[in-house]
């Protein structure tokens, strides 16, 4: 017989963005416990709002399989005694295992032989595993966690009630004081507990309590009401995902309206309208079929849609008040140059370890145009990165960036657009900040994406050089994310930069102007902020699955450019599956350990009147003939030279002793093999490649 479980968890509201990822957990979790438990099951289902996490186990199995297992007990020696007889060990044992001491028998564990015994194992009827489930439920974890009363226990809120319910038995279980009942609750205003009498009848029996549990159908809800608004008002109402996700978690039972606010803010820019809306009130903005903004919003109210009317005019006058102070910053705004702002940021710190973000966009002035040089960018982007990166944080003193923080960059360009800067100065403002996320949106100029890499490097730099690395799970200015926006932009961009060009480029700018790096010299923790940016490059190939040695040969050379490494990975990946592979592996690297072991005798260059037999001369013409033209070939066919090599390098180990007596004659070949071990670096150690 199969069953049916419901497992309930109320709580005080939830912060809506860990409502999804909490259920999704629980889901995990319980499937994990059921495993563990040797109990199977046919589907979980999740269930959620702001105030529950719930799941639904569909076609339980009655009880655990029986089994047979195998126990170990004494050693031989001492579970049989002198006279051959069983001993009180052996005896003892089989007694605690339920079973006859002639069902012992004897086998060899790690030299020693001991006894053992099978037995038949009954399996618990799923009523009392279940009552082990408060193990799912103090196992779970959060971003922030509380504790409540004067209990030690912590959860993402206080634990409410707990419905617990196995077909129509409740299965007794406690939490703290909350023990398990067939009773939920209804919404918080609008409805009443309710008496599940079995578990089948959840979600279905909170509807009438104006609890839509279902957060998929909750969400499907949503959706069509608002279809609805916009066809009945002939709108385009833009639905960005992840508020819809946020609104369909603050909800337990989802109704739709509209409002609206004075065409006179419609003269603010479109960002800070979207702003105001999104960001602050969670509302939905809405278009015309010109994609112009209109003077209307949407939102959506936890309850039925009785006395709308109020809960309409409550959110108008509260965005109106915000719309009201946007409009004056953004015309107070403009009474200040955009020089004057500059000149602010002598007085405003980037942080008190490493100086003003002045001196932070004078040192990104420098390494952005080391950058753009090397990166053969127009003398007209030259002269408008220049120009950007002399003035990119200028929007940080601003009145609007001060209320809207998240406006940084978007109002730096709106306002350098007013101020007469040209249009590819104004997108680099904003492009400097990009990406924002790991998955965000790269800069799509040249002369944005060079500002955005020198900002971020500067960063990286800074906190390197003043003693604020990163450790564990602790990145409290997320230079992990920065670092990794770095190599995402010179990938995106082709661009050939390696990390000792980013360090070039710091040096360089040092050089120039000493006086901006006080508390961050260049020379403090360069290594290590170097491979941190290498770190990056490591994570970003292991999330593309390329194979872990893959991985670990391509980024251990930071003379590479990062579009080196990508594509070594991907020329080892493709050839990884060759029949002779492992062999043309096996003799270059045999090569450059010995080069390697040798480094302190190799001799500028490699002497043929050295040479003692054939397989030197014959390595060195197939050397030769590969290196004239190597540095000028792409890594598919640098790959395909070095294969080359095999037979000869093989011919020569076969005829050759390196490390001889004779010093010079053992330099020399040394020198020999560092040769051919050089042509090897552009993808990396090819000795931590796995052939075996």
């Amino acid at each position: 017989m199969k069953h049916t479980f419901l497992l309930e968890i109320g709580l005080e509201e939830i912060p809506a963005h860990v409502v999804t990822p909490s259920v999704a957990q629980l889901a995990t979790r319980m499937k994990d416990f059921l495993n563990d438990s040797r109990i199977s099951f046919d589907e979980i289902q999740t269930y959620s709002t702001p105030r529950r996490l719930a799941v639904k186990v569909l076609g339980l199995a009655d009880k655990q399989p029986d089994i047979k297992e195998e126990a170990k007990g004494p050693a031989k020696k001492i579970a049989i005694d002198d006279q051959g007889n069983w001993s009180k060990a052996a005896q003892g044992f089989s007694r605690s295992q339920g079973v006859d001491p002639d069902q012992i028998y004897f086998k060899e564990f790690k030299g020693t032989e001991y006894a053992y015994v099978e037995k038949s194992v009954l399996g618990k009827p799923v009523t009392e595993v279940l009552t082990a489930i408060d193990q799912v439920i103090t196992a779970m974890r959060f971003p922030t966690m509380m504790r409540w009363s004067t209990n030690d226990f912590e959860f993402v809120r206080p634990i409410r009630w707990l419905v617990c319910l196995l077909d129509e038995q409740v299965i007794p279980v406690q939490i703290l004081q909350i023990k398990a009942d067939r009773i939920s609750a209804g919404h918080r205003f609008l409805g009443q507990d309710v008496s599940l009498a079995k578990a089948d009848d959840y979600p279905a029996k909170l509807v009438d309590q104006m609890v839509i549990a279902d957060a998929k159908k909750r969400k499907d809800m949503i959706r069509t009401q608002i279809a609805e608004l916009a066809r009945k008002n002939d709108w385009q109402i833009v639905i960005d995902e992840d508020l819809l996700e946020e609104v369909n978690n603050l909800v337990e039972y989802p109704t739709v309206f509209a409002g609206s606010f004075d065409k006179k803010y419609l003269s603010l820019p479109d960002e800070v309208l979207i702003t105001s809306m999104k960001d602050h009130q969670r509302f939905f903005y809405v278009l015309d079929h010109n994609d112009q903004m209109l003077s209307h919003f949407v939102s959506v109210r936890n309850g039925n849609d009785k006395f709308i009317e109020n809960v309409v005019a409550g959110n108008e006058k509260v965005l109106t008040a915000r719309l009201e102070d946007a409009r004056f910053f953004y015309e107070e705004d403009q009474k200040r140059p955009i020089s004057a702002s500059v000149e602010r940021l002598k007085n405003v710190m980037f942080h008190d370890k490493i100086g003003t973000i002045y001196a932070k966009m004078q040192r990104v002035t420098s390494i952005a145009e080391f950058l753009g040089q090397r990166v053969e960018l127009t003398a007209t982007e030259l002269q408008n990165l220049k120009r950007a990166a002399q003035i990119y944080k200028f929007d940080i003193v601003t009145e609007m960036v001060g209320e809207f923080a998240e406006l940084q960059g978007v109002m730096g360009e709106i306002y350098a657009r007013l101020f007469g800067e040209n249009e590819s100065t104004a997108v680099a403002i904003k492009e400097s900040y990009m990406p924002l996320g790991s998955e965000s949106e790269l800069p799509q100029t040249n002369v944005g994406a060079i500002l955005s890499v020198a900002d971020k490097l500067d960063s990286i730099q800074s906190f390197f050089a003043a003693g604020m690395l990163p450790s564990g799970s602790n990145d409290p200015y997320a230079l992990r994310r920065q670092a990794l926006g770095i190599v995402r932009i010179v990938l995106a961009k082709e661009w050939n930069l390696s990390v000792i060009d980013l360090a070039a480029a710091i040096d360089n700018s040092y050089q120039k102007e000493q006086d901006l790096y006080t508390n961050t010299q260049p020379s403090q923790n360069k290594n290590e902020w170097q491979q941190f940016i290498m770190d990056r490059i490591h994570q970003l190939l292991s999330d593309q699955n390329y194979a872990y040695d893959i991985v670990n040969t391509v980024v251990e050379s930071s003379q590479n450019t990062f579009q080196q490494i990508f594509s070594a990975a991907d020329v080892l990946t493709k050839h990884q599956t060759d029949s002779d592979f492992k062999e043309n592996i096996e003799a270059l690297t045999r090569t450059v350990r010995l080069a390697r072991k040798g480094q302190s005798d190799i001799q500028p260059a490699v002497k043929e009147s050295l040479f003692e037999n054939d397989s030197e001369k014959n390595l060195f013409t197939a050397f030769n003939a590969v290196a004239k033209s190597y540095a000028n070939e792409d890594l598919e066919e640098q790959y395909a030279a070095l294969a080359s090599l095999r037979e000869p390098i093989s011919e020569y180990f076969d005829e050759t002793m390196v490390m001889v007596d004779d010093q010079a004659v053992k330099n020399n070949r040394l020198t020999q093999l560092a040769d051919i071990a050089k042509l090897t670096y552009s993808f990396g150690s090819l000795d931590n490649l796995n052939v075996k």
